[in-house]
């Protein structure tokens, strides 16, 4: 998650206080992981520095004064940029997977059994997203969905690379 992307798109929503931009970006795009109010104001501070923001005059308030924040033209082309490129194919956990399956091969360990571990742990997590999409809101069920398509097809490719674990470790053991 780009987190300077998703502040300028908030921003370009509407002009806001640091505070009110960290409550909106942990309640789109924060389940599970807080963003930390430091971060908030050290990437405002750069966005400022780049001239994608500006920082307005301090308001007086019920605490300490605040500044509002509004995206600039320039930030607005990014913004318009970014969401007009498409996000990278790139595979979610097959390469950690793979890795793993390969280095137990070459070391002689049990990659059936790391295998099995792994699709248990999925299993649990695809769990965990259902009970998510059960009780959440619209927001954490669409994500949970995309978590669970990304372990399912983790799940056909461990089921495929089971199948296929004595032709790796023959190939592995001739290299």
């Amino acid at each position: 998650m780009s987190v300077p992307l998703a502040l300028l798109g908030l921003l370009e929503r509407e002009p806001s206080h640091g505070y009110d931009l960290k409550r909106d970006y942990d309640t789109y795009f924060g389940q599970g992981k807080a963003l930390p109010f430091g971060q908030v104001y050290s990437t405002l501070g750069r966005l400022a520095r780049d001239g994608k923001v500006t920082a307005g005059l301090s308001e007086p308030g019920d605490g300490p004064d605040r500044k509002r924040y509004a995206i600039t033209p320039v930030g607005r082309r990014e913004v318009e940029e970014w969401l007009s490129e498409p996000v990278a194919a790139e595979p979610y956990l097959q390469t950690v997977l793979f890795t793993k399956v390969v280095l137990a091969l070459m070391l002689g360990r049990d990659a059936a059994a790391y295998l099995d571990l792994q699709r248990a742990t999925h299993l649990r997590r695809m769990r965990e997203f259902t009970q998510i999409k059960r009780t959440g809101s619209l927001t954490d069920a669409l994500l949970a969905d995309h978590g669970m398509f990304h372990l399912e097809a983790d799940l056909r490719w461990i089921d495929v690379t089971q199948a296929r674990l004595g032709a790796l470790a023959a190939m592995v053991r001739e290299s």
